[in-house]
C-alpha cells in the first residue's frame, strides 16, 4: 500500500469531524503545568473500530466531562456527521466491536448497589448486547460472555464463552485456565444460543481455531495436577501432551500465575501445526515454538528474546489472513520480532507518518486491505486513532485531545543492579522538562504478578508535568522478564521486592539525576501496599508515601480468598504476601516514620474498604499524623474512576507532594 502526505480531502477531516466536544478546563490551584481538569478526563475516544467491509466506523466516545459514553457510527465515505448515535440508557456502553459487516457486539454496565458485599463483588450490573445496523435494533444476551471466535464460514454466527477475566484490565487472570467455561454458537439474527462445549474440571478451558473448532484444552485433576490436551481437525477425542504440572510444587508458580506460557494460535496453512509460548529445556525465558499435532512434539524454536519472555504473537492485519506476522516481547516498548515482511513494511510506513509514533497497532482492517484503523500510544501520545483510506491518512480522535503532546515527557528504559547482585532490574523513567537533579517519585505497579511495559502512563506524565522524575521499576515478581525474576520474589513481599524499588531510586541518585533528599513513593493496589511498607522502613530514603487502594490487612484478605481447594504452592504464595511471611503493614504501623497520604475508593472490589478503615484507625492510635481521602462510589480500577474522582485525587496528590511531603514539601 502506498501512503501519501498530500492534504486530506474533506471526507477525511480530523477529530472535530467526529463530533468531539470537550469543555475547556476550569481554573485550578494544581501545581501541574497542565490543568488538573485536563488530566481528570475519562478517555474521550475510547475505541474506534472498522467494519470488515470497510463501509462503517464505530466510535466509542465520551463527549463531555461527566457524561456517559456513546456509540457513534459513521459511514467511511462521509465522516462529516454520525450516521447513528446510540446509548444504552439507563446503562452505559463500556465496550463495542464489529463482529460482522452489520453487527456490533459489546457490553454495558450500570451501578445498582450501594456497596461492595464481598471480595471481587461489584456495585454494577452488566449486560452483553449485539446491535444490528440494518434493523437499527439492540438485542440483549442473557449472561456475560467473551468472544471465542468470529466463525468466518458462518457470517451470521459467532462463538462466545462464559466467564470474564478477573484481571482488573491487566490482561492476566491466574485462574483462567482452571475456571470451567462453556461455549455457545450465538445466532446474530435471532439471538438464540447453541451449546458447543461445556467446561469441566478436567477440560476447564478450551482454545479454538479460527473456524471455531476446539483444538486444545487444559484442566486440573483431583490430585492437583494440571494437564493439557489436543486434538486434530475432525477428531472428537482428546490426546494428552506435554508435562504434567503439580500445583503443589512452587517451581510451577510462574506457569500458573504469570500467564505467559500456552498456545497462541495455529499455522495459517497447516492445521496440524500450532504455536506455543513455552520455556523448554530448563530455559529461563519463554520462547515461541511450533508444536506438531501429528507427532505430539514441540519441534522448532521460532524466536527467543535475550532478556525477556515472548508474550504473544500478532497475525496479518487483513481479516481472514491468519499468517503469523510477529512475536512480541517486553523492552523499551512491547517489541516485535517480524516474520511477515509485508506487515513489517506496512508498520514502518505508518511509523514514518504518524506523529510521535511509538507503540503502533492496526486495530481493524477491511477485507480488501485498503481501509484500516491504526492506534498509536507512547510517551508523547496518550492514545490516538487514525484512519487509512485509499492511501490517505487522517487522525480520527484521541484519548485526551486537550493535552499538548509537545509538552509531554520522554520515557527512558533502564536496567539497574539489585543490591543482592542476583538481577538486573528493568525500569522506566519519565523525565520531566528542565535540568536535574530532580525530585523523584517511585511508582511501583499493582499486581504484583503482572506485566508492565510503560508506553503512555497518565500518572507518570501528570507527575512529570509537575516537575517530578518518575521511576516505574520492574521489581521481582513482575511478569515478562523470565522465571528467575518472578521466582526470587517468593515470600519477599516487603523484603527484596521492596529493595528492588529502593535500589532503582538510589541508582538514579548515583547517576546524578535525582536529589537524594527529595524522594517519595506513590503506588496503587500492591503499589499502595509497597508505599505503606516504605513508610515504615528503617534508614528511610523517602520523604513521604502516598498509598492508593492499599492492601494493609493481608491476613484478613487471605481468609477472604483462601479455600480448601487452593493448591499448596499457591496457598504458600498467598501466605507470603504479608500473612505468614513477608511484611504486614498493619502490624508495623507503629514504625511509620515519614508523612503519609492514604487514598481509597469507597466501593473497592479488589482491595476492600476495611483495609483503609482499619489502617487509618491503627495509624491514628499510634499517634501519627496523616491524611486520608475516600473516593466516593469509585471502584479499584481505572475505568471506574470518573472525572470527579480523578479531579479530587490528582488535586490532593499534587498539593500534598508540594506542601506536606517532608520538611517544606518535595
Amino acid at each position: 500500500m502506498k501512503f501519501v502526505k498530500a492534504p486530506l480531502t474533506a471526507a477525511l477531516l480530523g477529530v472535530s469531524t467526529l463530533g468531539l466536544s470537550v469543555a475547556a478546563p476550569s481554573e485550578t490551584q494544581a501545581t501541574s503545568a497542565v490543568p488538573i481538569d485536563v488530566w481528570a478526563l475519562r478517555d474521550v475516544v475510547n475505541a474506534v473500530d472498522l467494519s470488515p467491509d470497510g463501509k462503517h466506523l464505530l466510535v466509542h466516545i465520551n463527549p463531555s466531562r461527566e457524561g456517559d459514553y456513546l456509540l457513534q457510527i459513521y459511514k467511511t465515505d462521509d465522516l462529516s456527521t454520525p450516521y447513528r448515535t446510540l446509548n444504552a440508557d439507563p446503562m452505559e456502553i463500556n465496550s463495542a466491536r464489529w463482529v460482522s459487516d452489520n453487527v456490533i457486539y459489546g457490553t454495558a454496565w450500570q451501578i445498582k448497589r450501594e456497596s461492595v458485599r464481598r471480595q471481587e463483588d461489584d456495585t454494577r450490573n452488566y449486560a452483553t448486547y449485539f446491535y444490528d445496523l440494518k434493523a437499527n435494533k439492540f438485542q440483549q444476551v442473557r449472561g456475560r460472555f467473551s468472544i471465542a471466535s468470529l466463525l468466518p464460514d458462518e457470517p451470521d454466527k459467532i462463538l462466545i464463552g462464559t466467564g470474564v477475566a478477573v484481571d482488573g484490565g491487566l490482561g492476566n487472570d491466574p485462574s483462567a485456565a482452571f475456571r470451567p467455561q462453556s461455549y455457545y454458537r450465538l445466532n446474530l439474527e435471532t439471538g438464540s444460543r447453541e451449546l458447543v462445549m461445556r467446561g469441566t474440571r478436567k477440560y476447564a478451558n478450551y482454545t479454538f481455531d479460527s473456524q471455531g473448532n476446539a483444538r486444545f484444552a487444559q484442566g486440573a485433576d483431583s490430585d492437583g495436577t494440571v494437564k493439557s490436551y489436543y486434538r486434530k481437525p475432525g477428531e472428537s477425542g482428546w490426546t494428552q501432551f506435554g508435562e504434567v504440572y503439580d500445583q503443589n510444587d512452587r517451581e510451577n508458580l510462574y506457569r500458573f500465575i504469570g500467564g505467559v506460557y500456552g498456545i497462541v494460535g495455529f499455522h495459517h496453512e497447516d492445521p496440524n501445526i500450532a504455536y506455543f509460548v513455552e520455556a523448554l529445556n530448563g530455559e529461563d525465558k519463554a520462547a515461541l515454538w511450533t508444536f506438531n499435532l501429528e507427532t505430539g512434539q514441540f519441534e522448532e524454536k521460532l524466536f527467543q528474546a535475550e532478556n525477556a519472555d515472548v508474550m504473544g504473537v500478532g497475525r496479518h492485519s487483513i481479516p481472514g489472513n491468519d499468517k503469523l506476522a510477529f512475536a512480541s516481547y517486553p523492552g523499551a516498548k512491547m517489541e516485535r520480532h517480524w516474520f511477515d515482511e509485508e506487515e513489517e513494511a506496512l508498520y514502518k510506513a505508518l511509523e514514518e507518518q504518524i506523529p510521535y509514533s511509538h507503540q503502533l497497532s492496526i486495530r481493524s482492517r477491511s477485507y480488501d486491505g485498503r481501509t484500516m484503523v491504526v492506534y498509536n500510544q507512547g510517551p508523547k501520545d496518550p492514545g490516538s486513532f487514525w484512519l487509512v483510506k485509499e492511501g490517505q491518512l487522517a487522525k480520527l480522535g484521541s484519548r485526551n485531545p486537550l493535552l499538548n503532546q509537545d509538552a509531554l515527557a520522554d520515557v527512558k528504559f533502564i536496567r539497574y543492579p539489585s543490591r543482592d547482585g542476583k538481577l538486573m532490574i528493568p525500569g522506566y523513567v519519565t523525565v520531566p522538562n528542565g535540568e536535574g537533579p530532580f525530585p523523584l517519585i517511585v511508582l511501583p505497579h499493582g499486581g504484583p504478578a503482572v506485566p508492565e511495559v510503560v508506553t503512555y502512563d497518565e500518572w507518570g506524565q501528570l507527575l512529570a508535568s509537575a516537575g517530578y522524575m518518575v521511576l516505574q521499576p520492574g521489581y521481582r515478581q513482575t511478569v515478562g522478564w523470565g522465571k528467575e525474576l518472578f521466582d526470587l520474589a517468593f515470600h519477599e513481599h516487603g523484603g527484596t521486592m521492596q529493595d528492588d524499588k529502593d535500589d532503582g531510586a538510589l541508582y538514579l541518585v548515583e547517576q546524578g539525576l535525582v536529589d537524594p533528599d527529595r524522594i517519595a513513593m506513590f503506588g496503587w493496589s500492591y503499589g499502595g501496599y509497597a508505599a505503606l511498607v516504605a513508610a515504615a522502613r528503617e534508614d528511610n530514603i523517602y520523604q513521604c508515601a502516598i498509598a492508593g487502594a492499599a492492601v494493609s490487612r493481608p491476613e484478613v484478605w487471605y481468609n477472604d480468598i483462601i479455600n480448601s481447594n487452593t493448591p499448596k504452592a499457591i496457598d504458600e504464595w498467598f501466605q507470603g504476601r504479608g500473612v505468614k511471611y513477608g511484611t504486614n503493614p498493619y502490624a508495623e504501623v507503629d514504625k511509620v516514620n515519614i508523612p503519609l497520604l492514604m487514598v481509597h475508593p469507597e466501593d473497592d472490589s479488589r482491595v476492600l474498604y476495611y483495609h483503609f478503615e482499619d489502617y487509618k484507625k491503627a495509624f491514628e492510635e499510634a499517634g501519627h499524623t496523616g491524611e486520608f481521602i475516600t473516593l466516593e462510589d469509585a471502584d479499584h480500577f481505572y475505568t471506574t474512576l470518573m472525572y470527579t474522582h480523578q479531579q479530587q485525587f490528582y488535586t490532593k496528590m499534587l498539593d500534598y507532594l508540594a506542601n506536606d511531603c517532608g520538611p517544606g514539601g518535595l
